[in-house]
């Protein structure tokens, strides 16, 4: 299946579905402000009451739904809103930060997140008889579509298990086929697909990125990163920003940040032990980046988060 097919037909000649059965429904299950976890493996539900300043966040693979209200979201600069008529996509574990942009206490913000696994849409590519697309680019890691009726009525059915959780082990793998199948028939597809190729340039990016998570605090030259996916070094910063919209010592440099807050919010850590733990020799060195990447010092930035009420 070309690049072409796989942007037919559904994102262009389908109905856009409304989203208004799932509001009650979520709104059910996420009972006060935050995010969710639920009964379903994967699915995340997630309620603001208000606008919200910066949230960073890790996201995975997945597909996100706002089912009331407004997001935008920012990848190293590059800015996406969408709403309850479009859906967002990741296709590479992808540092972000959101902004709640349209809430309030009658009318909150209500989204879900759902988990997508590359080898199960590799196996439903297969099964269906469906071909990966041609060439080796990358194209970005994260993107919006625009919502249908068959793609929204599958989302419905997911989250309608949540009131029937004995159904779950045996509806869900095939709901999640499902939408798994309105993706690959979305303008989404050609991200999808080209993650699931065995050793093309976007899998290997995926390779990279999973090789930084694990290895985020070690010293990890762009040499070495490149020999462990067995790219050279220029093609694997060339492409690495193409997905990611950063350089990869660029994106190591942001895990280590964010896992450093985390220490010093969850495990409350101080800022010279945070630093340590994440791969910085310099304190100070580490206080600069962090103020460059949350606003403020590392200092007054965790005393703000516990102010607000932030856990993390």
């Amino acid at each position: 299946m070309d690049t072409q097919t796989l942007s037919v037909i559904d994102a262009v000649t389908a109905p856009t579905s409304d989203p208004r059965p799932l509001v009650p429904l979520v709104a059910r299950f996420t009972p006060h402000q935050g995010s969710h976890q639920t009964a379903i493996p994967g699915l995340q539900l997630h309620r603001f009451s208000a606008p919200t300043g910066p949230i960073f966040g890790l996201y995975q693979p997945l597909f996100s739904m706002v089912v009331q209200g407004t997001k935008q979201i920012s990848v190293a600069g590059e800015q996406i809103q969408y709403d309850q008529d479009s859906f967002l996509v990741t296709s590479v574990d992808l540092p972000v930060v959101a902004r709640i942009t349209d809430a309030s206490a009658q009318t909150p913000y209500l989204c879900l997140s759902f988990t997508l696994s590359p080898r199960k849409i590799a196996e439903l590519m297969q099964d269906a008889g469906l071909s990966p697309p041609q060439g080796d680019a990358c194209g970005r890691g994260f993107s919006v579509g625009r919502l249908t009726s068959p793609l929204a009525d599958a989302v419905l059915r997911l989250v309608r298990l949540l009131e029937t959780p004995g159904d779950i082990p045996i509806l869900l793998p095939l709901i999640e086929r499902e939408i798994c199948y309105r993706l690959l028939h979305s303008n989404q597809a050609w991200n999808l697909c080209h993650i699931t190729v065995a050793d093309s340039r976007p899998q290997r990016i995926a390779k990279a990125i999973e090789v930084m998570r694990n290895r985020y605090a070690e010293p990890l030259g762009i040499e070495e990163l490149a020999a462990a996916v067995n790219m050279s070094a220029s093609s694997l910063h060339h492409r690495f920003k193409e997905v990611t919209g950063m350089t990869p010592m660029q994106y190591q440099k942001n895990l280590r940040l964010r896992e450093a807050r985390r220490l010093m919010l969850a495990e409350r850590q101080d800022t010279a032990t945070a630093a340590h733990r994440v791969g910085y020799e310099s304190p100070s060195q580490f206080s600069r980046d962090y103020g460059r990447l949350f606003g403020n010092p590392p200092a007054r930035d965790i005393v703000m988060l516990r102010l607000l009420g932030y856990t993390l």
